[in-house]
């Protein structure tokens, strides 16, 4: 599914990476799940509007998090 940017609507450029600076593991976002293993855990992604320069950051495994 395509993104398309809000302020402009244009299609975004997708599947971007992210590397917070001077650490080379970027950022991991997690849920605390039931048990000691259950964790659950995602790398997020971003995507740039090409016209407007909006960003916008999303993981592809959403719906792990609604469990």
């Amino acid at each position: 599914m395509k993104k398309i940017c809000n302020q402009c609507q244009t299609e975004m450029i997708e599947d971007l990476t992210i590397n917070v600076e001077f650490d080379t593991l970027g950022i991991k976002i997690k849920k605390k799940g039931k048990g000691l293993f259950n964790n659950i855990s995602a790398k997020p992604k971003a995507a740039v509007c090409p016209n407007c320069g909006c960003l916008i950051f999303y993981i592809d495994e959403y719906k792990e998090f609604s469990k």
